[in-house]
């Protein structure tokens, strides 16, 4: 496991790493506050779907143009501007819930604003974890504890917001990310990051998206993987925004029980984390994340259908492992095999497929869920991911072919 944690003996990774994970804990809280609110003030699945769609949307239309501004300007000043922004949308929640005046349209507004500096983040992340350590072999580290931390945050924040709704209400899940992001903008502010040029010749925006899309479009593994990102993302994700909805009408149960249920799914997923951190090379990750996409789907339908807790938790938390280990080991083969002057450029389109295109997914699970209930909609996600799993499948040799000489560039091993 040491192999897992090399990226942290780099200073500024490690005070990043340790202001993030603040920041992850603090945002899976106020997403379970937000999503928990909005089901109170509606009483309507859809609506949860709704706030998804919103709040994601930005992601699906800015993510292109985020990358392309990361390979052009300061990332050190844009990640430093986006987290600042972020702390200032929690503290507008807080101002607004604290004395009872929040309602849905400010939830959608608000939801919306994170997802544009998200966006924003994510683009610049991409690259910035190469300004954070000074061995590029390091990087794969750097990529998987930077999911790690993601998940972490993940198991922790769904069980503190299901405690906090209890105890203090939305109010005081907003407060608690509001706090976060102090020590958050205080590590970046930390950082002694030397600005590294630009590898991307200065080009009109048109000119450097089209590139860009053009590059991941024309070469088919970055082709195949985009596509089992989105389709992930569509199909599965959408469990999150409806499980405030499933816990109270399937198991009539409560914040705790949401809290808990969602926590056991970041728990699984930060298994996979720390499994994928400790790998040294991105061999043999194509099959596995094709497979384990299967497995996604099946344990999602077998939780929609099971009447009993202890089983739902046990398939919900192989939900959150299965997820990780189709997304994570997509961003690991694409930051490896990608060409370093397109990087950004491919990885926002990761970002857009992953985050941006699931608003699709929350809209149609939101009614597709008012229409069956939320346990017909996720049997339904479920079935659908597992069959297009083994459609992408069939394809395995043609794109381990194609990979050949992408990894033999670099000097890695085969996918």
């Amino acid at each position: 496991m040491k192999q897992a944690f090399r990226a942290l003996r780099h200073r500024n990774y490690a005070r990043f790493f340790a202001g993030q994970s603040l920041s992850m804990v603090g945002y899976w809280v106020q997403q379970v506050a937000a999503g928990w609110l909005m089901y109170e003030l509606t009483q309507s699945a859809f609506s949860l779907g709704l706030l998804a769609f919103v709040s994601n949307l930005p992601v699906l239309l800015l993510s292109p143009l985020a990358g392309w501004w990361a390979d052009h300007a300061d990332r050190h000043r844009l990640m430093l501007a986006s987290q600042a922004l972020q702390g200032l949308q929690a503290l507008a929640l807080l101002v607004l819930s604290a004395p009872g005046l929040i309602q849905p349209w400010h939830l959608f507004v608000l939801g919306s604003l994170l997802g544009a500096l998200i966006a924003l983040e994510l683009a610049v992340r991409q690259s910035y974890l190469l300004d954070l350590i000074d061995d590029r072999d390091d990087l794969p580290s750097a990529i998987s504890l930077t999911a790690t931390m993601g998940q972490a945050g993940r198991l922790a924040g769904p069980a503190i917001a299901g405690a906090l709704l209890v105890a203090v209400g939305a109010a005081g899940c907003f407060a608690l990310n509001a706090l976060t992001y102090v020590a958050v903008v205080a590590s970046i502010l930390a950082l002694r990051v030397e600005r590294r040029v630009s590898l991307t010749p200065r080009a009109t925006l048109l000119d450097g998206l089209a590139e860009g899309f053009g590059y991941a479009w024309r070469t088919l593994p970055i082709r195949t993987l985009l596509i089992a990102l989105a389709l992930v993302s569509v199909l599965i994700t959408p469990y999150q925004t409806l499980m405030p909805a499933f816990v109270a009408q399937v198991h009539a149960g409560d914040p705790r029980l949401l809290g808990g249920l969602l926590a056991l799914s970041g728990l699984g997923a930060l298994a996979g984390s720390l499994v994928l951190a400790a790998r040294p090379h991105v061999g043999g990750l194509y099959t596995l994340l094709n497979l384990a996409m299967g497995v996604a789907g099946l344990a999602l339908a077998g939780f929609a259908l099971s009447a009993q807790i202890w089983l739902s938790a046990a398939l919900i938390a192989l939900v959150g492992l299965s997820v990780l280990m189709t997304t994570l080991p997509v961003n690991l083969i694409l930051q490896t095999v990608v060409e370093d002057d397109k990087r950004s450029r491919v990885m926002s389109l990761a970002t857009m497929l992953f985050m941006g295109v699931g608003p699709l997914g929350n809209l149609a699970a939101g009614a597709l869920a008012d229409a069956l209930g939320p346990r017909g909609a996720l049997v339904v996600n479920g079935v659908l991911c597992a069959l297009c799993a083994l459609a992408l499948l069939r394809w395995r040799a043609r794109v381990r072919e194609a990979l050949q000489p992408l990894v033999a560039r670099v000097g890695a091993r085969l996918p």
